[in-house]
C-alpha cells in the first residue's frame, strides 16, 4: 500500500493533490491545525472511494507535526510521500517590506515554512532512506522566485524553503529519493494577488504526481497560470 502525506492539506490544493494520489490508490494523511476542517476533507474523500486519515498538529509546534507523521506513517504502513505546502498565511501575520522588517516578523515565517518543513521531512526521511525510495515535495508562492516588497517577510522565508529543497534535491541525487520544490505563480480560487493569474487547484495538481511518477530528477517545477 502506498500513502501521502499533506501538510497544510486545505480545500483548495491540498485536497486537489489529494485526490490527484487518491485516485491513484494511495492513502492519504492530511495534517493541518483544525479537526474540525480535516474531518470535512476526509468525508469528502471518503464519500469519493478514497482512503483518508485526520491528523491534526501545528507546523509551529514540531513535536506535535513530528507525532502526526508518526501516527500517520503507523495507520497507512509506511509515508511514501510527503507534501509540504506553508501557503495561506497572509490573513494571520503582518506584512512587512524589507526595509519595515523586524527579525521577528521574518522568524514567524521562517518558523513556519522552512523550520515546519524540516521538521516534517525529519519525521519522514529515515524510513525513506531505509527503504531506498519516496518522494519529498515542497510548495511556495511565486515570492520565492520573484519577490514583493510588500510581503517581503514571507518571501524571505519562502525563500529559503526553495533554497533548502534544492539543495536536499542535490544532497539525496542517486538514493532513490526524489525532492521537489513546486512554485505556484498564481492565485488559487481567489482574486488575483499582485497581479498574478488564477489558476484551479486542479490544473496544477497533475504537477505533483508528475514530479513523483514520471520526472523524478528534476529539482523544480514552476506553475505559470
Amino acid at each position: 500500500m502506498t500513502s501521502i502525506a499533506i501538510v497544510g492539506a486545505g480545500p483548495q490544493l491540498g485536497l486537489a493533490i489529494a485526490r490527484t494520489f487518491g485516485t491513484q490508490g494511495f492513502d492519504v494523511a492530511l495534517i493541518s491545525r483544525n479537526r474540525d476542517k480535516l474531518d470535512d476533507l476526509v468525508d469528502t474523500l471518503s464519500a469519493e472511494g478514497i482512503t483518508a486519515g485526520a491528523f491534526p498538529a501545528d507546523v509551529l509546534d514540531r513535536d506535535t507535526l513530528t507525532q502526526a507523521l508518526k501516527n500517520a506513517a503507523t495507520q497507512f504502513g509506511g509515508i511514501d510521500v510527503l507534501e509540504y505546502s506553508p501557503l495561506g498565511t497572509f490573513g494571520s501575520v503582518v506584512l512587512t517590506t524589507p526595509a519595515e522588517s523586524d527579525p521577528s516578523d521574518v522568524q514567524h515565517e521562517i518558523e513556519f515554512q522552512l523550520y515546519g518543513a524540516i521538521a516534517a521531512t525529519k519525521a519522514v526521511l529515515p524510513a525513506m532512506r531505509e527503504a531506498g525510495t519516496g518522494t519529498l515535495l515542497y510548495t511556495t508562492g511565486a515570492g520565492s522566485l520573484d519577490p514583493v516588497p510588500v510581503v517581503g517577510n514571507v518571501n524571505a522565508a519562502a525563500a529559503a524553503l526553495r533554497n533548502w529543497a534544492v539543495n536536499l534535491h542535490k544532497e539525496l541525487d542517486g538514493t532513490g529519493i526524489q525532492v521537489a520544490h513546486i512554485g505556484l505563480d498564481a492565485t488559487i480560487g481567489a482574486p488575483t494577488f499582485y497581479g498574478q493569474s488564477r489558476a484551479t487547484a486542479d490544473q496544477i495538481s497533475p504537477i505533483y504526481w508528475d514530479l513523483h511518477t514520471t520526472h523524478r530528477d528534476q529539482a523544480e517545477r514552476i506553475f505559470r497560470g
